[in-house]
């Protein structure tokens, strides 16, 4: 299962709590892209730990990364699309970052900060996120069922939707 969206949309916050509900392994890619003081992984070695991390037989992977969809998505057989308006993902962005403060939430040896960079990328999310989106689900998530979570009350349907 492949969980995708915005920052701020939710992406972990479903994948654990989907991940207690099913009993799977739970993969969150920040963790695994991010070294100490948010540097990032160099593209051929992100590309092949991608490839590693997809290579169970059974997991829930959350995070957008578009370098890499193609191998999550060709492996997955569910993609949870998590598209909630940019003004809700701005306001949980805000809040994330001051509830966390300079602790490190999303990777280890990364505190939370916020950057004019990123919060413009979630307010430009919905149009030039979404048609790599969009593209990378076409060509490479044929075998997949799509599903996607459009507010809040969608997230929670749909958990209460399963066993």
């Amino acid at each position: 299962m492949a969980i995708v969206g915005s920052g701020g949309a939710g992406k972990t916050t479903l994948a654990n709590t989907l991940g207690a509900k099913l009993g799977l392994p739970v993969i969150h890619l920040d963790e695994h892209y991010w070294g100490p003081g948010w540097d990032p992984a160099p593209d051929e070695q992100w590309r092949q730990r991608v490839r590693e991390l997809v290579g169970g037989e059974r997991w829930i992977i959350d995070g957008n990364y578009s370098s890499t969809m193609d191998l999550r998505f060709a492996r997955a057989d569910t993609v949870i699309v998590i598209a909630l308006g940019r003004w809700r993902c701005l306001a949980r962005v805000l809040r994330r970052w001051i509830t966390n403060r300079g602790r490190a939430v999303q990777a280890p040896g990364c505190p939370e900060v916020i950057s004019f960079e990123f919060l413009k990328w979630v307010w430009g999310y919905p149009s030039g996120g979404r048609r790599r989106l969009e593209a990378a689900l076409a060509a490479h998530a044929e075998a997949a069922g799509i599903i996607e979570l459009r507010s809040p009350s969608d997230v929670a349907a749909f958990l209460a939707s399963l066993p």
